[in-house]
């Protein structure tokens, strides 16, 4: 099974990048589901109908989300709607639309589980995200020992924590939400891939997304700024993925990263 990850989408560059480079990156890897996180994709920040929809025409299958999920009004209306796309399974469900977790059918026939959970390390102190995880993957495993979870958080320390507690149990632990690619895709002692973070599809001559002017505003004055996405530097990133079909293991983590012409 191959699954290619792309990372935290931004804005409409980032969406362009994903029209632009998603054909030539399926007919390189041709992969059998393609996963992109996209909580950014509306203007830097949230989610919309319409801007969802236009994704999965461009060929992505699931789309994950995080803390941002929430930043346009009427994602809360739509998520119970669409459930290709997830919110993290640990905001409280007696209280939060929408789900944080799939097991989608590929066109093979194949089924791949994907898991969207945050975490509470710098961030907002939601449920815990091991335990919840941990039990979505114990319920997912009686249909599919492949599982894919976006790890959706702040600190290094936190996701390489989740990696090694769900080490063996699923396919990979893949990091989104700090916008840097990191170097350090592995696969870990009992067969999870994992990598910090996946990195950002959008514009990189920026501050993880924004504009530099504004960011520079903002840490220089301590007050709130309107920020807009920048448009120079757009790549395409994320990770190309080789699961065993039948232990759900990894056999092969491979960084992707693309740059676009201006």
């Amino acid at each position: 099974m191959k699954i290619l990850f792309i990372s935290d989408i931004f804005g409409k560059p980032g969406r362009l990048a994903v029209h632009e480079a998603l054909p030539a990156l399926k007919e390189k890897y041709t992969p059998d589901i393609v996963i992109a996180n996209a909580e950014n994709i509306a203007g830097g920040f949230g989610i919309t109908r319409n801007l969802c929809t236009k994704l999965f025409r461009y060929g992505v299958d699931i789309i994950t989300t995080g803390n941002h999920v929430w930043d346009r009004d009427e994602a809360p209306g739509y998520l119970p709607d669409e459930s290709r796309v997830l919110r993290p399974i640990n905001f409280p469900a007696d209280t939060t639309p929408g789900k944080g977790s799939i097991v989608f059918e590929t066109e093979s026939g194949g089924k791949v589980g994907v898991i969207n959970t945050q975490g509470r390390v710098f961030m907002r102190a939601i449920d815990d995200p091991f335990r919840t995880t941990l039990a979505e993957v114990e319920r997912i495993r009686k249909e599919t020992p492949i599982i894919i979870v976006d790890m959706h958080a702040e600190a290094t320390s936190e996701k390489k924590a989740m990696g090694y507690y769900l080490d063996g149990k699923v396919s990979a632990v893949v990091g989104t939400h700090t916008h840097i690619q990191t170097a350090d895709e592995q696969i870990l002692p009992k067969g999870t891939a994992f990598i910090t973070d996946c990195g950002m599809t959008g514009p990189h001559d920026s501050v993880i997304g924004v504009l530099p002017r504004l960011a520079i505003q903002f840490l220089l004055s301590c007050r709130n700024v309107r920020f807009s996405p920048a448009k120079d530097g757009v790549r395409l990133q994320g990770v190309i993925l080789d699961i065993g079909d039948d232990t759900g293991l990894a056999r092969r983590i491979e960084r992707v990263d693309i740059a676009l012409e201006d």
